[in-house]
């Protein structure tokens, strides 16, 4: 074993920690301090997104990012038929401000403020428990696809995006993630189903960490900032959580699941 493979484990797990206390203390008091805490990491991730597509309008980056936080808290608190518009506002905004890679940041931006959304509404008609399973979920899969990839080693899942993830890490994230949502049936309803659920949220977040991996190649950058040791960005640390988030709305939105608040 190459003690080089672990240099970046300590870091990680400090700065992973301070960020995991940060979010669950958030998460228990709700509120203003959730949501807050939402569109904060909901601002800083665009603001990151549009330092990486435009880096010589930092102005309008940290406008955007502003913005961004703003309308998600106005999306919680406003009328609701008045969300969805009010989410889409720095979406376009920046569609006429930058000059490059628009339809990238339009497609990312909308997805990153509708997953913010997302996880305010899991907290708020369902209860803490189910924003717990959400976000242990998204954490089982990284832990897990860390470890085993870097244990079993392995072909490469997709080199071309992202050279270090392997197949066994990426099928050791779906066993984590189904084995949470199977922990989590003694306390959550929803039977089988929340299994299989919490496989799809694996997979999306899965999704969300190769987007964001593709986006980053496209503009050569290894991170998409320097904020988190260990990390790179919040965009970094969020990718998966955001794309669990994205899942999760969809499924809320078309089927009525998860079956009621706790």
């Amino acid at each position: 074993m190459q003690a080089g493979r672990w240099t970046d484990l300590l870091p990680r797990i400090v700065s992973g920690s301070i960020l995991a206390a940060l979010a669950l203390a958030a998460i228990w008091v709700g509120g203003y301090v959730f949501v807050s805490f939402v569109a904060a990491v909901c601002g800083i991730i665009v603001w990151e997104l549009v330092r990486m597509l435009a880096p010589g309008q930092r102005k309008r980056a940290l406008w955007l990012g502003s913005l961004s936080a703003i309308c998600s808290v106005a999306a919680v608190f406003g009328p609701a038929v008045l969300a969805l518009p009010i989410l889409m506002i720095p979406a376009g905004l920046g569609w006429m401000w930058l000059r490059q890679d628009r339809r990238i940041y339009i497609v990312f931006a909308a997805l990153i403020l509708l997953a913010g959304w997302g996880m305010s509404s899991v907290r708020y008609e369902f209860g803490v428990p189910w924003l717990a399973w959400l976000i242990l979920t998204v954490a089982a899969t990284d832990i897990a696809g860390y470890f085993v990839g870097k244990t079993l080693g392995g072909p490469k899942f997709w080199p071309a995006l992202s050279p270090k993830k392997t197949w066994t890490g990426t099928a050791g994230g779906w066993v984590a993630a189904g084995l949470t949502g199977l922990a989590f049936t003694a306390l959550l309803p929803g039977g089988v189903w929340l299994v299989a659920l919490s496989v799809g949220t694996s997979l999306f977040s899965q999704i969300g960490d190769m987007a964001e991996s593709a986006v980053k190649r496209r503009v050569g950058v290894k991170d998409s900032s320097r904020l988190i040791p260990g990390h790179g960005g919040f965009f970094d640390r969020f990718d998966g959580v955001l794309g669990g988030a994205v899942l999760v709305l969809l499924v809320m939105e078309l089927t009525g699941y998860p079956p009621g608040p706790l």
